[in-house]
C-alpha cells in the first residue's frame, strides 16, 4: 500500500487544475492584469504551493486579507505584487511595508498609523484606497471620500507613501442583473474620478471578484480579483457550474473506510440515534468528522462515494467520523470514500456538500481543517503556462 492510500484521509490538491484555472481567467480578462487571492491558506487549499502555481501560470499579483498571511508568504520566499486588506489598529504596518508589500487604507485612522510606520522604516508604504461603493463592510464612504483623498494625497507629496491602487468589492456580483452592481459600478467610477483629479496616479483600479471577472466584463478595469474561481469552484450555481466557465475544482477529499460490519434491522446508528437501519445492512465507518471541517448540519444528508454508488451520512456526523449506510454492499476496510471531487469520477463535488449544508461551496473546501493532509499532485508544471 502508498504512502497516501494509508492516510486515514487526505485532501489532494491539483496543482495543474489549478494552473488551467488561472489560465482561464486571464482569458476571461485579457486586458488586465490578475491577482490570485490566496487568504485563508489558499481557501483551505494550502496558500504557498498555490501562490506559487498560480503565478507560474501567470498570476501577476498574490491577494490575503489579512497582513500576516502575506508576511507568511514572503517569509516562503514568494516575490512580486502583493495586497493585504484586513487591519486593524495597531497592526504589523511597519514589516508590510519593509516586505514590499501593499496594504489597503479605508479610513483616516489607518492613514495615520501607515505613515507613522513609513516615517520609522524610512521608506514609503505602497497604499491603496478603498472606496465603500455599497457594500457596506469595509472601506470609505462616498461623504468621507474627500477627505481621506486629501490626506493620502498630502503623505504622498510628504514621501511617506504612495498610492497604488483604487478600489472597491461587489456585494451581489454573483447574483446576475442585480441593480447594486450597475449601481456600485456607477459609483466607483465617481470616485476614482475624484481620486484622479486629485492628483492620484493609481497603478491599478479594480473592482472585479471571481463573478463579476466571469460575467461583469465592464468591471474588470486593471486588475481583477479572483480568489474561489481560482479552485475550480463556480461563485455561484446561478451563474453557471465550473466546466460552463473552463475551470475545474482543485481540492479532492477523500478517506480510508475505517470499518465495515453487518447489523440487523432497526439498529440506532450515531449520536441520538437520528438513524435507524430499515433492515439488516452493512455500515461503513469514514474517519472524518467536524474537527476535520465535515459541517455537522450535513448529518442525515451529506453524500459520499464508496464503492460506486453514492451514499448518505447515515445519523448524526461526531467529532472524528460519521457512518453511511452500505445497503448490504461488501466494501472492505480501507476502502477509499471520496466525499467530493472534480466529479468526473461519479463524486459528490464541493457543490453538493454546500446544497446538503444549506452553505455555500466556499465555506465547504475553506472549512476543511489543518488535521487532514494536503497532498499535491502536479506541482512542477508540465510545458510551458
Amino acid at each position: 500500500m502508498n504512502e497516501t492510500a494509508s492516510l486515514r484521509a487526505r485532501a489532494e490538491i491539483d496543482l495543474a487544475a489549478l494552473r488551467a484555472n488561472v489560465r482561464a481567467l486571464r482569458a476571461r480578462a485579457a486586458g488586465a492584469q490578475l491577482m490570485a487571492v490566496v487568504k485563508s491558506d489558499a481557501y483551505g487549499h494550502g496558500a504557498v504551493p498555490c501562490a506559487r502555481a498560480a503565478l507560474e501560470a501567470g498570476a501577476t499579483w498574490l491577494g490575503t486579507a489579512t497582513p500576516q498571511e502575506a508576511l507568511a508568504l514572503r517569509a516562503a520566499g514568494i516575490g512580486g505584487a502583493m495586497m493585504c486588506w484586513l487591519w486593524t489598529p495597531g497592526g504589523p504596518w511597519r514589516e508590510a511595508i519593509e516586505a514590499d508589500i501593499d496594504v489597503s487604507v479605508s479610513g483616516m485612522w489607518a492613514l495615520r498609523e501607515v505613515a507613522a510606520a513609513a516615517r520609522e522604516a524610512g521608506r514609503p508604504a505602497r497604499v491603496q484606497l478603498k472606496a465603500d461603493t455599497g457594500l457596506g463592510r469595509n472601506g470609505c464612504q462616498p461623504a468621507d471620500w474627500p477627505e481621506l483623498v486629501a490626506a493620502a494625497r498630502a503623505a504622498e507629496v510628504e514621501g511617506t507613501v504612495r498610492i497604488t491602487g483604487l478600489w472597491s468589492h461587489f456585494a451581489c456580483a454573483d447574483e446576475p442583473g442585480h441593480p447594486s452592481i450597475a449601481a456600485q459600478l456607477a459609483v466607483y467610477r465617481d470616485m476614482v474620478a475624484y481620486a484622479e483629479k486629485a492628483g492620484v496616479e493609481p497603478e491599478v483600479r479594480h473592482i472585479a471578484n471571481s463573478p463579476a471577472t466571469l460575467t461583469v466584463p465592464e468591471s474588470h478595469f486593471d486588475l481583477v480579483r479572483t480568489g474561489i474561481a481560482v479552485y475550480g469552484i463556480s461563485p455561484g450555481p446561478e451563474l453557471g457550474t465550473p466546466a460552463d466557465f473552463g475551470l475545474r475544482p482543485v481540492m479532492t477529499l477523500a478517506a480510508s473506510i475505517a470499518l465495515v460490519k453487518q447489523v440487523p434491522a432497526g439498529h440506532g446508528v450515531s449520536y441520538g440515534h437520528h438513524y435507524a437501519t430499515s433492515a439488516e445492512t452493512t455500515l461503513g465507518l469514514v474517519p472524518l468528522g467536524y474537527a476535520d471541517g465535515i459541517p455537522r448540519h450535513a448529518s442525515g444528508r451529506g453524500p459520499v462515494l464508496v464503492g460506486g454508488a453514492w451514499r448518505r451520512i447515515a445519523g448524526r456526523v461526531a467529532m472524528d467520523q460519521f457512518v453511511v449506510d452500505l445497503g448490504g454492499d461488501v466494501v472492505e476496510a480501507g476502502s477509499e470514500a471520496v466525499l467530493f471531487g472534480p466529479g468526473d469520477r461519479g463524486e459528490p463535488t464541493a457543490e453538493d456538500w454546500a446544497e446538503a449544508a444549506g452553505t455555500i461551496a466556499y465555506e465547504i473546501v475553506t472549512r476543511i481543517s489543518g488535521r487532514v493532509p494536503r497532498v499535491y499532485l502536479n506541482e512542477t508544471p508540465a510545458g510551458p503556462v
